[in-house]
């Protein structure tokens, strides 16, 4: 199967039906050139405070096999750039969210919203699912478990084949067999521009491609996450009530700053505080 690409002006179901279809798809046009060059110049700015190679995953030296040794990343971008609160609010992707996560929750909120730059040299990343951060749910019903989290790699700086585009298989997130990554040989480089994203499921194999170039490949990846799960990063700590103030209900929804209501599925109330919604006066600290 070859890498699916639609325009950001297409209909809502062309564009769900290209993404459930393959998996994952490049979403041309879907971030205006503003945000993007803010952002571009925001994280470049702020990546001077990091070292590559840090980043563990919090998982020690096999984390850090992950993530990379000549990798830059570091999260909390609504801390460096206002125009990390655009891409919140983009419609296409939040359409496309909702269409994939809200039939199995009752609402998602960010799982990384992170800097990712693929140094020079940086060899191939393994091939992966990000669906197996949550293994002990996904693995026993696969291939028939829920979406549970939905992912935009969103590029600051052109993406090719030479500088480390992401490699995805599309196709994969259908697979019977969860433990079967496939081969690198089976991926294709997610080619774009800046403005463009690859939107992509949980479900499928993808990982950062080599970068044999002498510049970094400066990219930065937002991922939601159903609303009764653990994300990856800790939004709800890094932003403070007062520095969300006069956002709108759903940024402050997407960085952990209201409570889970399941409805209308089954469940109960989670995250909660004094055992009411942490947005209600009773649960107010």
């Amino acid at each position: 199967m070859t890498l699916l690409r639609v325009p950001a002006a297409a209909p809502h179901d062309l564009i769900l039906d290209a993404y459930q279809t393959a998996g994952g798809i490049v979403v041309e046009d879907i971030f205006a050139a503003k945000t993007i060059d803010a952002l571009r110049q925001d994280l470049t700015t702020a990546a001077e405070s990091f070292a590559p190679g840090v980043a563990t995953q919090g998982l020690g030296p096999g984390g850090k096999t992950f993530t990379g040794a000549n990798t830059l990343r570091f999260s909390s971008l609504g801390k460096v750039s206002e125009a990390f609160f655009d891409l919140l609010e983009n419609k296409v992707y939040a359409d496309l969210a909702d269409a994939v996560l809200l039939p199995n929750c009752g609402s998602y909120w960010i799982n990384t919203g992170q800097a990712m730059f693929i140094g020079p040299g940086e060899p191939t990343q393994m091939l992966h699912r990000d669906c197996e951060n949550w293994d002990k749910f996904c693995a026993p019903q696969w291939p028939h478990c829920p979406e549970i989290t939905i992912s935009a790699m969103i590029p600051l700086d052109e993406f090719t084949a030479d500088n480390g585009a992401t490699r995805l298989i599309p196709g994969s997130h259908t697979w019977a067999d969860f433990s079967d990554r496939g081969k690198p040989e089976m991926s294709q480089p997610a080619i774009m521009k800046p403005g463009d994203a690859l939107i992509y499921s949980g479900k499928l194999l993808h990982g950062g491609g080599a970068n044999q170039t002498s510049s970094s490949r400066r990219a930065l990846h937002l991922s939601f996450l159903a609303g009764w799960l653990v994300p990856e990063e800790s939004s709800p700590l890094d932003y403070t009530d007062d520095e969300l103030n006069g956002r709108s209900d759903r940024i402050r929804r997407l960085l952990g700053h209201s409570s889970y209501d399941p409805r209308p599925y089954a469940g109960g109330g989670l995250w909660l505080r004094h055992v009411n919604k942490i947005e209600d006066p009773a649960g107010l600290s």
